[in-house]
């Protein structure tokens, strides 16, 4: 029996273990046949809640100079516990799991030590940066930090919101709420005869209330805080202000600043200071093309900063590449200290029931993910502000269906009191976002005629009605084994849906609504979101259920943080539908990848005590930083030196240019590289993935990559950079390859013949859009050429089983579960030969649609390249204005200038 006692497992259960303990409970002959496998899902999930969440510490890079601070100031009694101990209680309130509390209280403890010592009077400066999960609670992290920097000594605290009010809004509202204690929108109309309420850590202790200079209503304004600012006195209580990222924000704030920067004989800028960035990779970086251009926001930032003698700057983001790229060593009087995270890089681990990335498009595609592939001829990704709305895609007419089905279920379910939202992202031009919201309204108002009309109906009566049967025939499809299993309850609850949903745009239009959450009462809000970029960060949209996502963009910073899906969804999480374009899938998969493998730097620079520059050229140098390099760093006309890692990393042909002169090129290479290798008479090895020829001259390979061509828009294929990474290392570790001539398991796929090897062509799913521009671009679930396992052959069981190993324990060090498919890198990370595979692809494509021929066959290629000694497994590789739009389109460059805002 002890084996399913809860208390019995070491460390925190996961949802297998849950499950399996009560399989084992529901055998036992006093539950025998009471208990079906939809009670044992059911209870599973509570107490998955209650016991199965953790959350890990995540790592830290760090400057040699830390000096701990925070547990003397503890020890003798400098610093409370009063603004953490009532935030702590909130979040129990909440229903947070104590283990991811826990946690949390230990992750903001090493944030706040490593920030400056507020009793130490001498000048002092720190810059630090927190790296999250896109909606995985930094702003639960950083309230929290709030509250026990102000309990060290604190007394003016700054959050830097985003760029648009509905975002400031939101983040002073949840300040309010965890730190002030009171609705400072309710206190701005105080005089006016309003009550003040207090709302959140403010019912657990009234003893004191930090003074806010702004208020959910209004952004900072320079005269309201003057008049704020006999309630300052001598800063017995912190002083917070939530402002917009927005330089005429900043202008008056600097303003006021100085003018009031002695009140009632205390200098306000002697106080110590903490600055919270939040979303600190937009807008707050210099993007400048020159040093002494500096953006108007990243230099107001920094004076901000040099105003006061003590200060600290922490930036919170989820796509860390952009800050990264600040260069360390643009300190001089004129711009003063810029914002490189020089002190510290913390990672936060997500909790373990963090609906990301690898839940939604690697564990539960099959259940989440639904494809676009109907809109070109209704709503083209690409379109100008003008483009007409006269209907809408049917995919966007299913996934509204969805939603209101799925929040039919959440009421069936009980949790008719919480909030329910839909988001709809399909262009950054308002006009457009205001014409299909007029058409996702009708949808709706028809819906709600409807049910209006027969929803209260028998079943067979009701469904007589093409609209509730539309609704029938999405339940039956999405939800039929979801709980409740039976169609009249969903039926039953469709009229409370309707009645209360509301269409919305979120945009800088003067259309637009703010969207309120705060209304209680019986029922949550329900929502169906439309907007752009105003979705597009750090905008939470309450109990987020079915998202329609149809923008284009290969900017990594842009793609996650349009990512509004993640997040968590307690007890609805089997209803939630994303749909969006095959390619998009893919991009996320390979986002994912990369953004994990970012954590893994972290963690292992942690372990050899490398310093926030080393861990800067790290990710500098990683492949992808092509991609951020084009938004952040190019000037026009001007030529930039990166240096690409390629050591330990594999590298895929993943974008082809299908010009018939180009492909029979490829293939004569291929072909010749076969030939070359029989003429050294090295033996073939039969190998279940194809044939293996080991020990081959890198010559051989070399002379294939340079008759090889990809696609320009693919920098990492580029001949000049694998020519170069690959010379530099030819008489080392380079010098002899392995290369497989794969071929797939069908018996019944198309095949060709390279020097006697026989090779199967494996489908992939391919962009029908790309391919109208004469690229065959891989798409798909993992957006591979590849197939899972490739990367092991040539290698030892020894070298498999150590390579398995080391991520296994890696992943168990920090509290996360083994994904069933095994990432590649950890086959090329370990000492190997390197290894070159050869394939034939077939695209996968509806001809009819796309109204293009695709080619056959394409051969294709993928590098496995181990891990390198020389040059740090760098090579460098200059790009400039023309070669990024010729890699990443007009479009990314415009995405700025021509946005919805």
């Amino acid at each position: 029996m002890a084996s399913i006692q809860m208390g019995a497992q070491q460390g925190p259960h996961t949802a297998e273990s849950i499950r399996q303990i009560l399989m084992e409970l529901s055998g036992l002959p006093m539950f025998k046949g009471a208990v079906s496998e939809g009670d044992i899902e059911e209870l599973a999930r509570l107490i998955e809640e209650k016991y199965g969440i953790s959350m890990g510490l995540g790592a830290i890079v760090q400057s040699e100079d830390f000096r701990p601070w925070l547990h003397d100031a503890r020890i003798s009694g400098e610093m409370s516990d009063f603004y953490w101990g009532r935030y702590r209680r909130l979040l129990q309130q909440k229903g947070l799991p104590n283990a991811v509390i826990d946690s949390m209280d230990e992750v903001t403890d090493r944030i706040l030590d490593r920030l400056g010592n507020p009793r130490e009077e001498s000048s002092w400066s720190r810059r630090g940066m927190v790296v999250g999960h896109v909606q995985s609670g930094k702003t639960a992290n950083y309230t929290g930090l709030i509250c026990k920097a102000a309990d060290a000594g604190y007394r003016l605290i700054v959050v830097i919101a985003g760029i648009h009010n509905n975002l400031r809004n939101q983040t002073q509202a949840r300040i309010d709420e965890g730190f002030i204690g009171r609705d400072t929108g309710r206190l701005a109309h105080a005089n006016r005869g309003q009550r003040q309420k207090i709302i959140g850590v403010g019912k657990f202790d009234q003893r004191e209330f930090p003074v806010s200079l702004t208020n959910t209503l209004r952004d900072f304004n320079k005269a309201t805080a003057t008049t704020n600012t006999s309630q300052i006195g001598q800063y017995n209580v912190p002083v917070v202000l939530v402002i917009k990222k927005n330089s005429n924000t900043l202008k008056n704030l600097l303003e006021w600043l100085k003018e009031h920067s002695v009140h009632q004989g205390t200098q306000m800028v002697s106080q110590p200071m903490l600055l919270i960035d939040d979303e600190a990779d937009n807008a707050s970086i210099n993007t400048a093309y020159a040093r002494d251009e500096v953006t108007r926001i990243n230099s107001q930032i920094r004076e901000l900063l040099s105003l006061f003698h003590r200060s600290c700057y922490v930036g919170y983001t989820a796509t860390p590449f952009a800050n990264i790229f600040i260069d360390p060593d643009t300190d001089d009087e004129t711009l003063k200290q810029d914002l490189f995270p020089r002190h510290f890089i913390i990672g936060l681990d997500a909790p373990s029931n963090y609906f990301g990335a690898q839940k939604v498009f690697v564990d539960g595609q099959d259940r989440h993910i639904r494809i676009i592939d109907d809109n070109e001829d209704v709503l083209p990704i690409k379109h100008k502000i003008h483009q007409e709305v006269d209907a809408l895609p049917d995919s966007l007419v299913r996934a509204v269906r969805t939603f209101v089905v799925a929040r039919a279920i959440r009421n069936a379910r009980g949790q008719h009191r919480e909030h329910a939202s839909m988001l709809i992202n399909v262009s950054r031009f308002t006009d457009v976002q205001g014409r299909v919201k007029a058409r996702v309204a009708d949808i709706i108002g028809k819906i709600k005629d409807a049910v209006a009309v027969d929803g209260g109906k028998t079943e067979g009566a009701a469904l007589r009605n093409p609209e509730i049967a539309a609704l029938y025939e999405v339940w039956r499809k999405e939800y039929r084994d979801a709980e409740p299993q039976d169609w009249s309850q969903v039926q039953r609850r469709l009229h409370e849906v309707l009645v209360a949903a509301r269409v919305v745009e979120v945009n800088a239009s003067k259309r637009a609504l703010a969207l309120d959450y705060d209304q209680g009462g019986e029922y949550g809000v329900t929502v169906i979101a439309i907007g752009g970029f105003s979705l597009s960060r750090g905008l939470t949209l309450e109990g987020l259920t079915v998202s329609y996502f149809l923008r284009n963009s290969v900017m990594y910073d842009t793609l996650m943080q349009m990512g509004r899906w993640f997040g968590y969804r307690p007890n609805y999480e089997d209803l939630c539908r994303i749909w969006m374009p095959a390619d998009g899938v893919g991009w996320y998969v390979h986002i994912h990848e990369a953004m994990e493998d970012l954590q893994v730097q972290l963690k292992r620079m942690e372990l050899v005590k490398a310093t926030p520059e080393q861990f800067g050229l790290a990710v500098r140098s990683h492949p992808e930083s092509l991609i951020v390099t084009a938004r952040n760093k190019m000037g026009t006309g001007r030529e930039l030196p990166v240096r690409v890692g390629l050591a330990g990393r594999l590298v895929e042909t993943t974008r082809i240019s299908v010009g018939e002169e180009q492909l029979n090129a490829n293939t004569a290479a291929a072909s010749a590289l076969a030939s070359n290798i029989s003429a050294r008479r090295i033996r073939p090895e039969a190998v279940s993935r194809g044939t293996l020829y080991q020990e081959v001259p890198v010559e051989l390979v070399r002379d294939f990559l340079r008759a090889y061509r990809a696609d320009s828009a693919d920098p990492l294929t580029d001949p000049r950079l694998m020519g170069d990474y690959i010379d530099a290392r030819a008489d080392s570790e380079l010098r002899h390859w392995d290369v497989l001539f794969a071929s797939a398991q069908k018996e019944e796929a198309p095949q060709m013949c390279l020097g006697g090897n026989v090779m199967r062509a494996y489908t992939r799913r391919v962009g029908t859009q790309e391919l109208r521009g004469g690229v065959l671009a891989i798409s798909g679930t993992s957006r591979r050429v590849g197939s899972p396992g490739d990367e092991q052959v040539g290698l030892t069981k020894d070298q498999i089983r150590s390579a398995i190993k080391k991520f296994q324990e890696e992943r168990l060090r920090d509290n996360k579960e083994v994904p069933g498919t095994l990432p590649p890198r950890i086959f090329c990370e370990i000492p190997r030969r390197p290894l070159i595979i050869l394939r034939f692809v077939a695209p996968k494509v509806d001809e009819e649609e796309l109204k293009v021929k695709a080619p056959d066959l394409v051969l294709a290629w993928s590098i496995c390249f181990p891990p390198s000694e020389v040059q740090g497994g760098t090579v460098e590789y200059v790009v400039n204005t023309v070669r990024m739009r010729e890699m990443f389109g007009e479009e990314e460059f415009e995405e700025d200038a021509a946005s919805e805002e």
